[in-house]
C-alpha cells in the first residue's frame, strides 16, 4: 500500500468524535496531513460515551475510543485522533499508534463563580467534575468542597457555572486551550495541588497496524518530547492494572539537567500519585531517567507506588 492511493477523490479520513474539542483536535490532524501534501477529511463517529449521560466511571473505560478503533479495523476511516487519555493501555494487536503530536498544557483548570480561585471557595461549595481522580484528590485537599457529577460538552460545563447551577467546575486546561476559552479558567492548578491524569493534553494518532506507509507519514507528525512523556504516564497506568477512569494521576516532562562538567543533557521526570476515591489518602512517588528508557521509568515509578501501598488503596477504593 501507498500513500500515492490517497488523492482528492479518495482523500485520508480522519476519525473523530463529535464533539466541538473533538472536532477541533481532529481538525488540527486534518490540516497537517494536508500541509504534508495529502487531501484529507473528518469522519465523525459516534461513541458510547457521546451517546449516554451517565457517569464515565460506570459506562468502564474505552467510551469514548471503542467504536473509533472498530471503524480503523473496519476500513470507515484510516486513522483516529484520540484525547490520549480516553485510550485503554491494553494492547490492540489491529493497531499502530505511530503518532503523539506535541502535547498541550497537561494540568487541569479550575473554572469559578466570581473570578475565584480554589482556596477562595467557601465550605460547602459545589464543584463539578467527570473525573474519579479529579475528586479524590480534590476531597484530599480537605476544603470542605461539595463534590457533584458532571458531564457534557465544555460549553455545557461551563454554563453550569455560568448559571449559577455549580460554584466551581475542574477540567482539562488543554479542552479549553483548544476551543479557545481559557478566558474562562481562573485558577490554572499546579500537579502539587493535583496531579493530571496520564497522557492528559496529548492527542493519540492511531491507525491500521499493517498500513506501512499510513505509519510512515503519520510518524512525521510525532514529537519526541512528548511521546517519552506519555509512554512513562501510560506505562505506570498499565502497571498499575488501572482503567483511564481510576484515581490515578501522572505527569512526565523533559527537563533539561547539568551534569559535574557542565554539560547541559535532557532528562525524562515522573510524578505520580494514587488517591483513595474518599480523599482519606494519597500516595506518592516521584523518578527521573532518560527519556529513551520512558518505559523503564513508568514501571519503576509504578513499582516504587506498590511499595507504598497503593494496591491495597486502590483495592480499597474498588
Amino acid at each position: 500500500m501507498s500513500t500515492a492511493r490517497f488523492t482528492g477523490d479518495n482523500p485520508v479520513r480522519v476519525g473523530t468524535r463529535g464533539s466541538q474539542l473533538a472536532t477541533t483536535q481532529a481538525g488540527t490532524i486534518r490540516d497537517a496531513i494536508i500541509a504534508l501534501g495529502y487531501p484529507a477529511e473528518l469522519v465523525i463517529i459516534s461513541t458510547k460515551g457521546d451517546r449516554s449521560g451517565a457517569p464515565i466511571a460506570e459506562l468502564g473505560v474505552g467510551v469514548f475510543t471503542a467504536e473509533l478503533r472498530e471503524a480503523i479495523a473496519d476500513d470507515r476511516v484510516d486513522i483516529a485522533v484520540h484525547s490520549y487519555k480516553d485510550l485503554p493501555t491494553a494492547v490492540d494487536p489491529r493497531l499502530a499508534v505511530p503518532a503523539t503530536p506535541a502535547r498541550v498544557d497537561p494540568r487541569d483548570a479550575l473554572v469559578a463563580r466570581d473570578g475565584l480561585v480554589l482556596g477562595e471557595l467557601p465550605v460547602g461549595s459545589l464543584l463539578g467534575t467527570s473525573s474519579v481522580r479529579r475528586a479524590a484528590q480534590l476531597r484530599a485537599l480537605g476544603l470542605g468542597l461539595e463534590i457533584r457529577p458532571l458531564r457534557g460538552n465544555l460549553d455545557t460545563r461551563l454554563n453550569r457555572v455560568s448559571s449559577g447551577e455549580l460554584d466551581a467546575i475542574v477540567v482539562a486546561r488543554a479542552g479549553l486551550t483548544r476551543i479557545g476559552r481559557v478566558d474562562a479558567i481562573t485558577e490554572t492548578l499546579e500537579p502539587v495541588q493535583m496531579l493530571p491524569a496520564p497522557a492528559q493534553g496529548a492527542l493519540a494518532l492511531e491507525c491500521r497496524a499493517g498500513d506501512t506507509e499510513l505509519i510512515e507519514l503519520l510518524a512525521k507528525l510525532n514529537d519526541a518530547d512528548t511521546h517519552a512523556a506519555v509512554t512513562a504516564e501510560r506505562i505506570l497506568l498499565a502497571e498499575l492494572e488501572a482503567g483511564c477512569s481510576a484515581p490515578v494521576g501522572a505527569i512526565a516532562e523533559v527537563v533539561e539537567s547539568i551534569d559535574e562538567d557542565g554539560n547541559v543533557f535532557e532528562e525524562l521526570s515522573l510524578r505520580a500519585c494514587v488517591a483513595a476515591v474518599d480523599g482519606s489518602d494519597v500516595i506518592r512517588a516521584s523518578g527521573i531517567g532518560s527519556p529513551e528508557r520512558a518505559a523503564e521509568l513508568g514501571r519503576s515509578v509504578a513499582a516504587e507506588l506498590f511499595e507504598l501501598g497503593a494496591r491495597e488503596l486502590m483495592a480499597a477504593s474498588r
